[in-house]
């Protein structure tokens, strides 16, 4: 079977304590019960991502950027193959339980349902337009997978393979994501004269095993977790896990608010409910005591209530609905304008670098009695315009169509004129 019809593998070429690894040594691990039971995990290898947030201040034109950090944590190859195995197995097992107790349209995150957050979007936007007077509030769970209670974990995991306590092999595992072990990428990579930028060179692992006991172990780099909460995020199999460990809550929630005639949809830590306009502050309350229940939290900040009802035969809102990267007010279906920001400041970045670039390249030509050149304008093209193929422009377009909506196209006429007046800067 070629590697690209495999139902689970997936070839994975990065810098790890071990070795790449085929289809045909893979599958002898990670379908055996009997090696999976018995096998040694890697700690996983961590670092951060930075990310900025623009958001628009209150006078539509100021920003404010917050800077964020994400943490990440990748697995060993062959621990990675025995995650992509067991969340392979594990989501027939999900599905099939979802399906049996009514929910499986009301879980949209980490699921095969070919559709997008724009359609996710979308369709929420068409059911308020539907119902016209209603509630639609979002909740937002704080620190999801940094909280994640490991008894409750182990409960719902059980309940979705349907038996009393988990078999050895999943135990294991289980046992490998709620204790894990995790070493930081930067001081590996400095210890091992590893370079950030060319990791791969001549170096086909961080180190060899003896290498690992003697430098990693013996040094104190290996840190475990110890608490009672928390799995780490970049795992093939955490994404699962989270829509398992909410599968009690996602039960009784659908079941709360289908009885007052209302939806309930959740993606990954995002939760939406469109409810009678009676019904908000019972909802509220509910979803808040309930989420306590798991040992997790509602963020209050984003926490937001969306009313919606018929004012001189025109849907009105008195606030904006944001749902997925997009704002509906009863009437536009439009992008997010701190994403239209964010894609601003990347463009802006991006030309700046270009720029950069090309004046280092000049100095080069000058020297060598050639004509300077202007700033290289295709990948610029490419990455910021609707003359690329796949950037965020291209993405608008796919909203605007999907949505029936020509507002959007609208928000995204500007970026090209902004574009090209960086290029002259």
């Amino acid at each position: 079977m070629a590697v690209q019809d495999h139902p689970w593998f997936k070839q994975r070429g990065y810098l790890h304590f071990d070795l790449p690894m085929g289809i045909k040594q893979a599958e002898s691990i990670a379908t055996s019960p009997n090696r999976v039971k018995r096998h040694s995990f890697y700690p996983f290898i961590s670092y951060e991502i930075k990310s900025k947030k623009v958001r628009k201040g209150e006078d539509g034109q100021s920003l404010t950027i917050k800077k964020k950090k994400r943490p990440i944590s990748y697995a060993s190859h062959v621990d990675s193959h025995i995650y992509t195995y067991y969340t392979y197995k594990l989501t027939e097992y999900y599905e099939k339980t979802i399906k049996e107790i009514g929910i499986e349209n009301n879980i949209l995150a980490f699921r095969k349902l070919g559709k997008s957050n724009i359609d996710f979007a979308n369709e929420a936007f068409d059911e308020i337009l539907r119902r016209e007077s209603c509630a639609a509030i979002s909740f937002d769970i704080e620190g999801f997978f940094d909280n994640l209670n490991h008894s409750i974990l182990k409960q719902n995991w059980c309940r979705v393979l349907n038996d009393e306590k988990l078999p050895d092999d999943h135990y294991n595992i289980f046992y490998s994501l709620t204790k894990f072990s995790k070493v930081d990428k930067d001081s590996l990579y400095k210890t091992f004269g590893i370079s950030k930028n060319n990791p791969k060179n001549k170096n086909r692992r961080i180190c060899e095993p003896n290498q690992f006991r003697e430098i990693v172990r013996k040094n104190g780099m290996i840190n475990v977790n110890n608490t009672q909460q928390g799995i780490p995020q970049g795992s093939p199999i955490s994404a699962l896990l989270s829509n398992i460990y909410l599968i009690s809550f996602d039960e009784f929630i659908s079941k709360s608010i289908k009885e007052i005639g209302g939806s309930y949809l959740r993606y990954c830590d995002d939760i939406l409910c469109i409810v009678p306009l009676a019904s908000k502050e019972y909802i509220t309350k509910t979803i808040n005591e309930e989420i306590e229940k798991l040992k997790l939290t509602i963020n209050k900040d984003k926490t937001k209530t969306s009313e919606f009802k018929i004012i001189n035969g025109q849907l009105v809102c008195d606030k904006s609905l944001q749902y997925l990267g997009f704002t509906f007010d009863g009437f536009h279906k439009l992008i997010r304008s701190a994403a239209l920001a964010r894609f601003s400041e990347r463009m802006k970045s991006g030309v700046r670098l270009a720029k950069l670039t090309r004046i280092k390249h000049n100095r080069i030509r000058i020297q060598k009695g050639i004509p300077r050149q202007s700033v290289y304008k295709r990948k610029l093209y490419e990455r910021y315009s609707h003359l690329g193929k796949k950037n965020f422009i291209r993405y608008g377009f796919r909203c605007a169509e999907t949505m029936g909506e020509k507002a959007i196209k609208k928000q995204l006429k500007p970026l090209w004129n902004r574009l090209q007046e960086e290029i002259k800067k």
